[in-house]
């Protein structure tokens, strides 16, 4: 299906257009996921976890969004 013809059925559908393409190939740029591994001493998983705990999220969830605040910062500098 020519990108004309799906762009049409969209605006004229109230329905849901997602059955019409194959996702099972998509990606998402920049957004891949990559496995990293870091030592931390004992007080700094804690500390991790205590935050974590605190928000109601992961320790994972804690660290990737300290990350993301601190490379924009950098990004800024």
């Amino acid at each position: 299906m020519k990108a004309k013809d799906f762009d049409a059925i969209f605006d004229a559908s109230e329905t849901d257009v997602t059955d019409l393409l194959d996702l099972s190939q998509a990606r998402r740029p920049n957004l891949e996921s990559k496995r990293i591994n870091i030592d931390c001493p004992t007080w700094m998983v804690d500390a991790l976890d205590q935050v974590a705990a605190k928000v109601g999220v992961t320790r994972q969830s804690v660290i990737k969004l300290w990350l993301v605040e601190r490379l924009k910062q950098e990004r800024e500098n």
